[in-house]
């Protein structure tokens, strides 16, 4: 039996129906607005537990358990209570959570991290479930008659789908580059509160009190974000973005990616190499290409341009590009900075994907190849394979070299998964980094090294390494193999980076 199917359309307190084109927009507006809080979530949340496979899956199984729990209770309290009256205290309540959710995560994220994954779980979970809710209590509304019922499931199902595939083009495509998180939150959940106060007002079923905790909470969400504030300077379509400034010179700065240090500018002198890592880069490039001659370079990752900034010095005329997939780095790198390209500097930036860029490269071009790109402390997985060294092997000419900087932490399973890779693509390899690592007593970042064409010359790196009293080891061959040991390689077709990294902190 379908409960309290009458035959006549549900009436509000005026005696107006739901119609069609109201519980359209209600199944649409609700339905794109889970998947809203889902991406802005990812968003949110990479400052604090990284943008990796694990944080987005988390994330989409949670908002996926918010749908389903919301449509399986919001279809059981439709059957149970008068539908018309659930409708605005559903939407008001999500509204309320969604706006104080940049504010919580980010106080939790500060104050309490060790909470960070409840919190940031129940910020996506209660919105969720509640907006979810909305689609069976408009279903049981517009039911008149049991012979429509497969009409008007199939219909506003149907438009909860397209509802949740515009939310995710929009997010994605547009709010995320170029409205802050805060400010979409936010927005939304007063969106959320407004149309819950108007069904109130049409369909009753919320009192005034609860209408009025809703707004004081959307007033403290945004009241509290502003106070908190997102902490950066720039949120780009990938990254939280900070220019620290170097208390002990003050022409130093450090870009801080969603917490991490990523790059050290010497806004005074390009040649200043400030990292361990970044000096291990530069003492692999001065043993492969010795000399102040100019060379032809490609860079996978921009940070903060350093190294293509210290060949412009070091070898007048080299020409260097850079493929950098986020707009938002490449502006701060201009703006704070002091990025300057074209000209005599060499340097050209490519808003890119760094695979993509590597196709547009001619065979045999590359004299260098850099790899320095990273979501959060994980090298992206698809610059990681056989087929993505491949394309680099292809580009380099006979005596290239390619030097790729990567972090891990012990049993250093990611960092000894792709020197295997690097193995199998290219004529040689060698390992630079600190002796404890080396012993997998600690982490952080190593820098490989591969040859195009030709074995390595392992002293002529120490010795790089020594004059630049970097204070890492040089490894090549037997002792490589031995660090390696039976390591996977990684291919297109299995690449589980995010399962091989031991991140920070784990």
């Amino acid at each position: 039996m379908l409960g309290d199917v009458t035959g006549t359309p549900p009436t509000g307190r005026s005696g107006a129906t739901l119609g069609e084109r109201a519980a359209i927009a209600l199944v649409f507006g609700t339905s794109a607005a889970v998947l809203v809080v889902e991406l802005v979530a990812l968003r949110l949340l990479a400052p604090y537990l990284g943008l990796t496979l694990e944080t987005s899956t988390l994330v989409i199984g949670i908002a996926l358990a918010a749908i389903a729990a919301g449509s399986w209770l919001g279809g059981r309290a439709a059957d149970r209570f008068a539908p018309r009256l659930l409708l605005a205290p559903a939407i008001g309540v999500s509204g309320a959570a969604v706006a104080l959710t940049p504010f919580v995560v980010r106080l939790v994220g500060v104050a309490a991290p060790g909470l960070l994954v409840l919190v940031s779980a129940l910020s996506i979970l209660v919105p969720g479930a509640l907006l979810a809710a909305v689609t069976p209590i408009v279903t049981k509304l517009r039911l008149t008659t049991l012979e429509e019922t497969g009409t008007v499931v199939g219909r506003l199902s149907g438009i909860s789908t397209a509802g949740a595939i515009v939310g995710t083009v929009v997010t994605g495509f547009v709010l995320i580059s170029a409205v802050p998180v805060s400010v979409i939150l936010v927005g939304l959940g007063v969106v959320l509160l407004a149309t819950a106060v108007v069904l109130a007002g049409w369909l009753g079923g919320w009192a005034r009190g609860g209408q009025a905790l809703a707004a004081g909470a959307v007033v403290i969400g945004g009241l509290g974000s502003l106070a908190v504030g997102s902490g950066c300077d720039v949120e780009t379509t990938y990254h939280c973005a900070i220019v620290v400034e170097d208390p002990d010179l003050a022409s130093g700065r450090t870009l801080v990616l969603d917490g991490l240090r990523h790059s050290y500018v010497d806004l005074a002198d390009p040649t200043h190499l400030e990292f361990s890592y970044v000096k291990a880069v530069a003492s692999a490039i001065d043993a492969r290409l010795p000399g102040a001659d100019p060379r032809t370079t490609h860079h996978l990752g921009a940070g903060g341009v350093t190294i293509p900034r210290w060949l412009a010095q070091t070898r007048p005329g080299t020409s260097s590009t850079v493929s950098e997939i986020d707009q938002g780095v490449v502006d701060l790198d201009r703006r704070a900075l002091g990025l300057e390209t074209g000209g005599d500097t060499g340097i050209e930036v490519r808003v890119e994907d760094g695979r993509l860029g590597l196709r547009e490269l001619a065979d045999d071009s590359q004299d260098l190849v850099v790899g320095d790109a990273f979501g959060g402390v994980s090298v992206p997985w698809h610059l990681t394979t056989v087929e993505a060294l491949a394309q680099i092997e292809r580009v380099l000419a006979g005596d290239g070299t390619y030097v790729v900087n990567i972090i891990d932490n012990p049993p250093m399973a990611f960092a000894r998964a792709e020197l295997a890779t690097m193995q199998r693509v290219f004529a040689d390899v060698a390992l630079l980094a600190p002796p404890a690592t080396l012993s997998l007593l600690d982490g952080g970042n190593v820098v490989a090294v591969a040859s195009a064409d030709g074995p390595l010359d392992i002293p002529a790196l120490q010795a790089s390494l020594d004059e630049r009293e970097v204070g890492w080891t040089a490894v090549g061959g037997t002792e490589l193999e031995s660090f390696i040991g039976d390591s996977p390689v990684l291919t297109d077709d299995y690449a589980p980076v995010d399962q091989l990294l031991t991140p920070y902190g784990r």
